[in-house]
């Protein structure tokens, strides 16, 4: 293009001085614009956040998040070799009874359950410790791509793997520890090998890191393998004293660790666990956010980061996800939330005496917890061998086919003034699956909405074959029609001064939650 410019100029200047000038300043002004155009598309944007709070706030939790409502949790590691009581193991197994009674406070139970079961069945601490569960590790039946199949059948859009729990034993390929699942046990990278299959599906995959805790984990005492100095980099390097504070060189691995999983694997999502909100951890907050969300940006993606936060004022509002373990919120939230729960109600790991919950209590839950703009990260415990029990692919298979049917509600909505209504309270917090709420009733309704419909769950099938919803009364909202999703059936309706009165079929399709669709004006 350029020599085809050039000649003309050098024609008209032979024929006219005032076409020299105009053809000279067409030269540049063309050249310009391509140097313009070239800098415009070769650089990249200039805009990255600083590890300061007022530069997160300008982050915003991507839509994505917002939309998918459900992921899978995964906690696999070593742990699942002697399966028994849960993934603490590795901590309980070194907790003798004046340990466990002072630490945990837990005395009047009696004897430590895991310290006495590891003696009689695997011998002492000292020569049998976790370290040598390590190599039984095998995951010989593991396949990334059966696994994320039956995520992607169950109706997840996300999965977050355990990257590394508190026991420090890395499933990935760490650089920077030789307890790792490429050098041992497995030797295979896990999350290497779930992250490839699950973005071949289109799911979003994320990591979670509990490595924080592995400072104060173990108890040391000379009677036990965690006291050798061979083995330090397995149970970290804190003394004996229960209070040591967190080390420098620890805070570094840390740092060095969760970097290097962000680096390798580009995770869409970040998930941490708790002692990484004390006081030793603060300066790394905005340090960490900012590395992770410029990392984003470098990739081009919008990425989550999501901590359980126990001391809110670490991480402002809205600079994060608030995620709250095996726990809900009572009403609607201003930003995108999370609860993390198991399947499992006594444990999170596989252990031989797992206990399930059933399918239409974890649905009622991933309803309540969208109508109030939140999303579900529901675990799963697989065995050493790599397999995922029956038991829980059965919970995974029935919520799947609950979301076939009923996921046009879920998916992609957003909430609706109320979250919903009825009598059934929703006690809020950390941990709050624990006080054991009543179950929904009839009466219990909950709401979502997407563009101009508005979807009303029914949490349980009224006797009556009725169901009033008091929140639209008469005059609230102007109903243009309803229909039952998974039904076919003609729905008779009417808004009343009490609310609105729906005739259900006769026959409700499926046996869990049943949600309305009703388009307005």
């Amino acid at each position: 293009m350029g020599h085809s410019i050039i000649t003309h100029v050098y024609f008209f200047y032979s024929n006219s001085t005032l076409m020299k000038y105009v053809c000279i300043l067409m030269v540049f002004a063309v050249l310009s614009g391509c140097i313009n155009n070239a800098q415009t598309e070769s650089s990249p944007s200039t805009f990255s956040y600083e590890a300061n709070w007022e530069s997160l706030h300008q982050y915003e939790i991507p839509e994505w998040f917002n939309d998918a409502k459900l992921g899978i949790f995964i906690h696999w590691g070593p742990y699942a070799v002697p399966a028994y009581r849960s993934e603490w193991y590795p901590r309980l197994m070194y907790m003798d009874t004046a340990t466990f009674s002072a630490q945990l406070k837990l005395g009047a139970e009696g004897p430590n359950k895991v310290y006495t079961h590891h003696k009689a069945n695997w011998g002492d601490q000292k020569q049998f410790g976790y370290k040598d569960f390590i190599p039984m590790f095998k995951a010989e039946k593991f396949d990334a791509q059966e696994w994320i199949k039956i995520f992607k059948e169950a109706g997840a859009r996300y999965v977050v793997p355990v990257a590394e729990h508190h026991d420090g034993f890395a499933m990935y390929a760490s650089q920077h520890t030789r307890w790792n699942a490429i050098g041992m046990g497995p030797q295979r990278d896990i999350l290497g090998e779930l992250f490839e299959a699950g973005r071949a599906e289109g799911l979003k995959m994320g990591a979670s890191t509990h490595f924080a805790f592995n400072w104060a984990y173990y108890n040391k005492k000379p009677h036990f393998d965690t006291s050798d100095p061979e083995y330090n980099d397995l149970y970290s390097k804190k003394g004996p004293a229960v209070d040591e504070p967190v080390s420098e060189a620890f805070k570094e691995l840390w740092w060095n660790r969760t970097t290097d999983i962000i680096d390798q694997y580009q995770p869409d999502l970040i998930w941490f666990d708790f002692f990484w909100d004390q006081p030793a951890f603060e300066p790394y907050h905005p340090k960490l956010a900012a590395y992770y969300y410029n990392k984003g940006l470098e990739w081009g993606k919008e990425v989550v980061l999501q901590d359980k936060n126990f001391h809110h004022e670490y991480f402002p509002e809205g600079t994060f996800v608030h995620d709250l373990e095996r726990g809900k919120m009572a009403g609607i939230k201003k930003y995108p939330w999370q609860t993390d729960t198991s399947i499992g109600k006594n444990s999170w790991g596989y252990v031989t005496d797992w206990i399930s919950k059933d399918a239409n209590s974890l649905i009622d839950d991933l309803i309540d917890i969208v109508s109030k703009n939140g999303c579900m990260l529901l675990n799963v415990g697989p065995k050493a061998d790599g397999t995922i029990p029956k038991d829980q692919q059965k919970i995974l298979q029935e919520i799947g086919s609950w979301l076939k049917m009923n996921g046009e509600a879920i998916y992609d909505t957003r909430c609706y003034k109320v979250f919903g209504e009825g009598p059934t309270e929703v006690s809020e917090g950390y941990m709050s699956e624990r006080k054991k709420d009543k179950a929904f009733s009839e009466k219990d309704i909950r709401f979502t909405t997407k563009g101009n419909t508005l979807y009303a769950f029914i949490l349980k099938a009224p006797s009556s074959g009725e169901v009033l919803i008091t929140s639209l009364k008469k005059g609230e909202e102007s109903l243009q029609s309803i229909e039952m999703l998974g039904s076919g059936a003609s729905l008779s309706w009417s808004q009343e001064e009490d609310g609105l009165h729906v005739i259900l079929p006769q026959e409700l399709p499926g046996k869990h939650a049943w949600a309305l669709a009703m388009r307005m004006d």
